[in-house]
């Protein structure tokens, strides 16, 4: 059934912003990204040769356009057509992903300040965090990092003043209003509460990143044993 995402879906605002981009604006909202990530896949599939690619980002999709084989009339009339599709079949449920994560001690070495700064013991920072239902915003910084909205107000959490030179693939962490797991072992400076055993993006998986834009995520608690356990399980 659609949530009220299905308002976005009806007729998109859309503009050529330049004669190989066209840019599709979704209103802002709490279903924005799972609109975003439902326009773009179904775009992407339904657009044809014209188009090489739909690249969606926070509140947008942008497709990348061959001038040479697209007609823009017939093109903006197309999209149309794709994105009211969506809506009559009711696309906008999405995926859920959870995501299993061992919170605080070496793999949560910022969770002790988060819980600082909020005012509350490092427990509630977990349950808080555990406890929240997260959309994929829009990627970025690297392959599979996606940006997790709706991260509880009380954890909201500056970054680190000074990056780390290498945080651990599977990193759960803060940066701001938003809150991510770190796809790979990279420099890195936002607060790690803790990690997940789960493979964010693997390049010689189809397709290589777990998340899509638009999905909804919940972070499960699991302690040590269960992380060696499922990591154990997770390696070729």
């Amino acid at each position: 059934m659609p949530t009220d995402g299905s308002q976005h879906a009806g007729t998109p605002r859309l503009a050529w912003t330049s004669d190989r981009t066209v840019r599709l604006e979704v209103d802002p909202g709490p279903n924005a990204a799972r609109v975003v990530g439902v326009w773009a896949r179904a775009l992407r599939a339904g657009l044809g040769p014209a188009v090489l690619d739909a690249v969606p980002a926070a509140r947008a999709v942008t497709l990348v356009v061959d001038p040479v084989r697209a007609d823009p009339a017939a093109l903006n009339g197309r999209v149309r057509e794709i994105v009211a599709a969506c809506a009559r079949e009711e696309a906008f449920a999405g995926r859920v992903v959870e995501i299993p994560v061992a919170y605080g001690g070496a793999f949560g070495p910022d969770l002790a300040g988060v819980a600082s700064m909020a005012g509350v013991r490092p427990d509630e920072v977990i349950q808080r965090h555990a406890g929240g239902v997260y959309a994929v915003e829009f990627f970025g910084f690297s392959p599979g990092f996606g940006y997790l909205s709706g991260l509880d107000p009380s954890l909201h959490t500056a970054r680190l003043e000074q990056a780390r030179t290498r945080v651990p693939a599977g990193s759960v962490g803060i940066g701001g209003s938003h809150t991510g797991v770190y796809p790979q072992a990279m420099p890195g400076g936002w607060r790690v509460i803790g990690r997940t055993p789960v493979t964010l993006f693997d390049a010689d998986r189809d397709p290589p990143a777990l998340l899509a834009v638009g999905d909804t995520v919940r972070f499960v608690p699991i302690d040590a044993g269960e992380f060696e356990r499922v990591r154990a399980r997770s390696e070729p």
